[in-house]
């Protein structure tokens, strides 16, 4: 009888739902997955089981009557708002400053940003330096910025605002340099700063032991940022690529020069509704197929018109 009672009010809560109940629940849900989320992949997790527990012992005072307990525990937990926000700031400030841009490329920046050519210049100058300094096993670290601006690491190094070359990289990153130790940050194609240093990561004793001082600043800034970091190993003269917290390596030179196309000249010609519809599954396969079918007209035509000059020089 129970069972049928619950059901019955299930039911009943179904058939008077409209959709905003359900557009309630999901972004609801969703809140919760990302709350979820966020103490799961960071250090909040030891201090909501500490929260817990006193909640716990809360309720246990309460039924027991334990007066001296009950107020104590009640006048922590009407705080708690405010203890959570001081504990967790680091935490929260990090998840707002990647609400700042979102993966759908919809960001909003109050900065027109520098010519595809100005670009194309910058990434073969890039390219070829990093090679160089591979093959002489020269530790370098470039951050490549985009939308997020780094201010904060621009503010705590030498401002150089230098049009790049292979000659200044090398320059920069010779170890007997005073600007060597440290990041150099590029905006709109140009060296903006040197011996910039760079965030922590987020879970830094879960990153390969192996890895330097070098590749733990670059995932760090990758996940405060949307910005694109190159690292060339000081001990092997391996290139490696962080971005959105992960780090790639074993870059060579044509790897490196079509992944910074990719995400610095072709990723501005796109505009917001297609970066959206290139991420959508439906909207893409439907594009793909339009292209398709545009492919084979333009071959069909192709076809014809050429059959027509054979008729054409044949009848000549």
């Amino acid at each position: 009888m129970a069972w049928r009672d619950i059901l019955d009010m299930i039911f009943s809560v179904i058939k008077t739902a409209e959709p905003v109940d359900i557009l309630d629940i999901l972004v609801l849900s969703y809140v919760v997955y990302v709350v979820m989320k966020l103490v799961r992949e960071t250090r909040a997790g030891q201090l909501v089981k500490g929260i817990m527990l006193l909640f716990l012992v809360y309720i246990v005072a309460s039924w027991i009557k334990m007066k001296a307990i009950s107020y104590l525990m009640s006048e922590t937990l009407n705080i708690g708002m405010i203890a959570l926000v001081i504990l967790f700031q680091p935490e929260l400030r990090r998840t707002l400053e990647k609400a700042g841009y979102t993966k759908l490329g919809l960001r909003f920046s109050m900065n027109a940003g520098a010519d595809d050519s100005i670009w194309s210049n910058a990434i073969d100058v890039i390219c070829d330096s990093c090679v160089e300094l591979s093959a002489t096993s020269t530790g370098a670290l470039i951050v490549i910025e985009r939308q997020t601006r780094l201010g904060e690491q621009i503010d705590n190094g030498t401002v150089l605002d230098a049009i790049p070359s292979k000659e200044l990289f090398g320059n920069i990153f010779y170890n007997k340099t005073p600007l060597h130790d440290g990041a150099v940050i590029m905006r709109d194609g140009k060296i903006l700063a040197a011996a910039c240093f760079l965030p922590k990561p987020q879970k830094e004793e879960l990153i390969n032991k192996r890895l330097g001082s070098r590749h733990r600043a670059a995932i760090g800034m990758s996940e405060n940022s949307d910005a694109i970091v190159i690292v060339v190993s000081e001990e092997t003269g391996a290139i490696s690529v962080a971005e959105n917290g992960v780090l790639k390596s074993g870059f060579t030179r044509e790897n490196l020069h079509h992944l910074l196309v990719e995400r610095l000249i072709t990723s501005n010609e796109e505009t917001p509704i297609d970066k959206v519809s290139r991420r959508i599954p439906f909207i893409k396969l439907h594009r793909k197929q339009k292209e398709k079918d545009h492919g084979q007209k333009a071959d069909a035509s192709l076809e014809s018109s050429s059959g027509k000059e054979d008729g054409q020089s044949k009848s000549d």
